[in-house]
């Protein structure tokens, strides 16, 4: 049987300060933090599966955890989880991510945000809780997150989340909500680039870059310099088409000189037909990366990543938007518990089970457990 040491797992949380009383506590934070993180990569999705896990799976974790009155009730897992700070938790997640992944292997990271829709506590008047997460959609790797009051507050929340993510010669994609001169040029700041998405919020410029592609397409595209990228898909009775054009020739686009290090602008045509139903639609971004249409419709395509390799997986595998946790410091730090184990299954290369069967696979076989928590070390 593999063999696990939990020291490194402990020095990842050596920075989280335990919220309790000394000395009257049963359990050690460590042991409560271990349990609940293998919980989670096995399956579980609330403070009871997580006790239940725990009590099932006694003898094996007695193996290598201290246990001194035994596996923690439910109550103490949601009492603990509620009473963490949601800042430093996530702090010690950005560090293991940052041990985990070589900043080499990912230049691409999107920032959106999704809502955990059953975190609403309706007698206390408390909305769900919103969070802001940042994915690297190269690796498939979460790098970090945090919450925000309201979906409308993102605008606030991303340049504190940059502030905490190294951005330097990464690309960061961003939708329209965080089309902001300031955010383009805190990222220019810290020596990475940007591609944002434009939209309403940026009436003028957006009006300007789109009259400025109006006009290139009626001339042929040929009185300015260009460059294109174009990507077909097709199975299932579904094509899609999409097409890339961008420029660095702002000249007439007298907007751009307001955005520190803005360099390229850019259109994506999306086609879409199922069985007969054909679509058509336009999306429109700025740019501080040089006018180069592949790197630009990767960077553009793996933002539209985020959904599904992210939000949908949150969704499908982990059901975080079923989650009834309430309490709005428990289901932020729950939230994170899912994109840590989220992460450690995405790097268990061993089988290529989707991430809902490599949670059962992790509850059945301890071996295969183990070599997940193993792969933690770093």
């Amino acid at each position: 049987m593999t063999s696990i040491t939990v020291q490194s797992i402990e020095a990842c949380f050596s920075d989280l300060e335990d919220p309790r009383v000394i000395g009257r506590c049963s359990h050690s934070l460590n042991d409560i933090l271990i349990i609940a993180l293998c919980a989670m990569l096995c399956g579980a999705e609330d403070w009871d599966s997580i006790a239940q896990f725990g009590h099932a799976k006694a003898s094996f974790f007695k193996r290598f955890l201290g246990l001194p009155n035994g596996i923690p009730s439910a109550d103490t897992f949601a009492r603990v989880f509620s009473m963490l700070s949601p800042r430093q938790f996530e702090s010690c997640f950005r560090r293991w991510v940052e041990g985990l992944i070589n900043t080499e292997r990912h230049k691409l990271i999107a920032i959106d945000g999704k809502t955990v829709r059953r975190s609403h506590d309706r007698r206390r008047g408390q909305p769900p809780i919103h969070i802001v997460n940042a994915f690297a959609g190269d690796t498939n790797l979460v790098l970090g997150h945090l919450k925000t009051e309201d979906k409308s507050n993102e605008i606030t929340a991303i340049p504190e989340l940059l502030e905490r993510l190294l951005l330097r010669g990464c690309i960061v994609t961003i939708d329209a909500m965080g089309c902001q001169k300031a955010i383009a040029e805190q990222i220019i700041e810290q020596e990475g680039d940007y591609v944002l998405a434009l939209k309403g919020n940026q009436g003028r410029l957006a009006q300007a870059v789109e009259t400025f592609f109006d006009k290139a397409d009626q001339e042929g595209f040929q009185n300015t310099a260009w460059d294109y990228y174009e990507h077909g898909e097709k199975g299932h009775g579904r094509e899609e088409t999409r097409r890339l054009w961008c420029s660095d020739q702002l000249a007439s686009i007298e907007e751009a000189a307001q955005w520190k290090g803005l360099h390229s602008v850019i259109m994506v045509e999306s086609y879409r037909k199922v069985d007969e139903k054909e679509t058509l639609e336009y999306r429109y971004y700025i740019s501080s990366c040089e006018a180069d249409a592949k790197l630009l419709f990767d960077a553009v395509r793996h933002h539209w990543r985020i959904e599904n390799s992210l939000h949908w997986v949150l969704d499908m595998a982990f059901r975080e938007d079923e989650s009834r946790v309430r309490h709005a410091v428990a289901a932020e730090n729950l939230s994170l518990l899912r994109k840590m184990a989220l992460n450690i299954l995405r790097q268990d290369k061993s089988t290529k089970l989707g991430i809902k069967n490599k949670r059962l696979k992790a509850g059945w076989d301890e071996p295969y457990l183990l070599n997940l928590l193993n792969s933690w070390d770093v």
